[in-house]
């Protein structure tokens, strides 16, 4: 490649053009390719890299918590989930309409896993995603106190192709929080996607946010566009913990049952659940170790 050339290429920034220009080049005379095929190729070449970066800066500034796709995804796990209308939804149709999912089920199931599998799958079809944690909406507004700047929180909310609000019910929000929620779903509402996931059941969000007709509000316009997925089974991240095996679990149980009171009488609770057997009596009496 001449020096002019490559000059030229990188006043046009067409770095992507230029890292394969010399291949080409070779390919060109090879393959006998006419002048229209050839520039083609590099043009190609130079797209592709440039949405390549476009998508790694997207995925940088949607924020999410980990780098998830669908094909870490182990569907076998839990059997609710149902691998079709995962990846139906993997498509990108629910957000050109602009519907809304909400993902419901107990910790550990992979709710926060397929909510930025589906935001990382958008990002590759060309849509800005912005992925924030409960406790990230209400850091966003609630630690702005100015009007102008709670403003340009809301409008990066409001841009966002598909929003994706994750942790929905780990805990109770502070006062005011149903406000700034019920606002970002409202004007969300038939105009943008917005992706949430929870651990508690719809009843009990008037107690999360703290305001019920608040929560009455947002799950009003949120759930009447919205499709709804409620996913059982066990945690994922416990997959590997050992379970107690019958013998042990029966010993446990007479050796609570045998420690049910003191000598004068007294009753004394057994603990919770911590499965082992080698606990000592809490009147101080000594345990022999189990029989191997």
């Amino acid at each position: 490649m001449n020096g002019s050339l490559q000059t030229a290429m990188t006043q046009l920034r067409l770095s992507g053009m230029a890292a394969t220009l010399d291949v080409r080049l070779q390919e060109a005379v090879g393959h006998h390719l006419g002048h229209g095929e050839f520039l083609e190729m590099v043009l190609q070449d130079e797209l592709l890299v440039r949405n390549e970066r476009l998508v790694a800066r997207r995925i940088k500034a949607a924020g999410f918590r980990e780098t998830k796709t669908l094909d870490e995804f182990d569907f076998a796990f839990n059997p609710s989930i149902k691998r079709k209308q995962v990846f139906d939804l993997a498509t990108g149709r629910f957000i050109r309409e602009h519907r809304d999912l909400l993902l419901l089920g107990p910790p550990g199931i992979g709710k926060s896993h397929i909510a930025q599998a589906l935001g990382h799958q958008a990002i590759k079809n060309g849509l800005v995603v912005l992925y924030r944690s409960i406790f990230d909406v209400v850091r966003d507004f609630l630690h702005e106190e100015a009007v102008a700047q709670q403003d340009k929180v809301m409008e990066r909310y409001l841009r966002a192709d598909l929003l994706i609000i994750d942790d929905m019910g780990m805990k109770q929000l502070p006062k005011r929080s149903g406000e700034y929620l019920f606002e970002i779903i409202m004007r969300r509402y038939q105009v943008r996607s917005t992706v949430m996931t929870s651990n508690r059941p719809l009843e009990d969000w008037g107690k999360l946010i703290g305001d019920v007709p608040a929560a009455t509000a947002i799950l009003d316009r949120f759930l009447h566009n919205a499709e709804v997925i409620a996913i059982t089974g066990r945690s994922y991240r416990l997959r590997n913990r050992a379970e107690p095996s019958a013998g042990a679990t029966d010993d446990g149980q007479r050796k609570k049952k045998g420690r049910r009171s003191t000598a004068d009488g007294e009753e004394i609770s057994p603990a919770e659940d911590s499965g082992d057997d080698t606990s000592s009596a809490s009147d101080g009496t000594d345990q022999p170790p189990p029989a191997k």
